[in-house]
């Protein structure tokens, strides 16, 4: 008898299961991102009359030039470069101290893992509370910081790093919990033979953090970091729950925020340059991605 080729041993079945998922990607995820990369390159697309002056690389120009895109891109690039590394390194923390608390350990998890079920407005509403300063108080913040004997900030409508410092700390905020779950869970997946070794050798705890903590969680790290700097670089909702709507005229908007005015915000209307704003957002992500892909084969341990 003669040997099947390679194309017959294809297994169909397993292919007809993953259909759904394919058509599913297909229509809702490659496909639009074909189509906004289209959109990038007509110069005066008209969604209704599906009409363009033509094609080039204007809308990218404009986009890149427009003073609102560039504050909303550095604001953005703040926020990624404070909140990822504290969200992480905090949460890293907490994680240490909650696995060494074995009688609580159920209850603080509960207590920490509250704020990220919790709806993002309403947390947001809490903050304004907490940093907004009006005519009649000066928010709990402020009271605290001329208890100290500091002059009170206006953090709401204030100076630009009085703004960034609340979003900051909202972020943060809002994403530990679900960070603090993982390593939680990673770090009680380390086998306890590897501290009780080190423990007989006499190694320091710091050395067995360095040493042994930190390479056996590397891999819930690295899935941590690279999915809040994804996450940091889509924030929007976050400042709309502290801003309001008019980011641009707080000060406070960041690259989705852009995109979205582009489309629907009062200087709405122009999908081309939303489109050009959306693919260098991509390109942003998908470089940033890729790096840390490559730093991850260096530092990253499978056990």
């Amino acid at each position: 008898m003669s040997q099947k080729s390679p194309l017959e041993k294809v297994n169909y079945k397993g292919w007809l299961y993953l259909l759904p998922a394919i058509l599913f990607l297909g229509v809702f995820l490659i496909y639009p991102l074909i189509d906004v990369f289209i959109y990038s390159f007509e110069e005066g697309y008209n969604f209704v009359q599906q009409t363009k002056y033509g094609i080039g690389l204007y809308n990218y120009q404009y986009v890149l030039h427009d003073q609102y895109f560039i504050r909303a891109l550095s604001n953005t690039f703040i926020m990624v470069i404070i909140t990822v590394p504290l969200s992480t390194g905090i949460a890293l923390l907490i994680s240490l101290g909650l696995n060494s608390i074995k009688p609580l350990k159920k209850l603080f998890q509960t207590i920490y893992f509250l704020p990220y079920v919790t709806n993002t407005l309403a947390v947001g509403l809490v903050f304004m509370i907490m940093f907004d300063k009006t005519d009649y108080s000066l928010g709990l913040m402020n009271m605290l910081i001329s208890f100290l004997g500091f002059t009170p900030v206006d953090f709401i409508d204030g100076p630009h790093w009085a703004k960034m410092f609340v979003l900051c700390t909202y972020i943060i905020w809002i994403v530990m919990p679900f960070k603090i779950l993982i390593l939680t869970s990673a770090l009680a997946s380390v086998k306890k033979d590897y501290y009780d070794a080190a423990k007989v050798d006499g190694t320091s705890r710091f050395r067995i953090f360095y040493k042994i903590t930190v390479p056996m969680i590397s891999p819930m790290l690295f899935y941590l970091i690279i999915t809040g700097f994804i996450g940091a670089f889509k924030e929007y909702s976050d400042a709309v729950a502290l801003f309001g709507v008019n980011l641009n005229a707080a000060g406070m908007n960041t690259i989705v925020g852009y995109i979205y005015d582009m489309l629907y915000g009062s200087s709405g209307g122009y999908p081309s340059y939303a489109s050009s704003a959306a693919i260098i957002l991509f390109m942003i992500v998908l470089t940033i991605t890729v790096i840390n892909l490559l730093i991850q084969k260096k530092h990253v341990h499978y056990s």
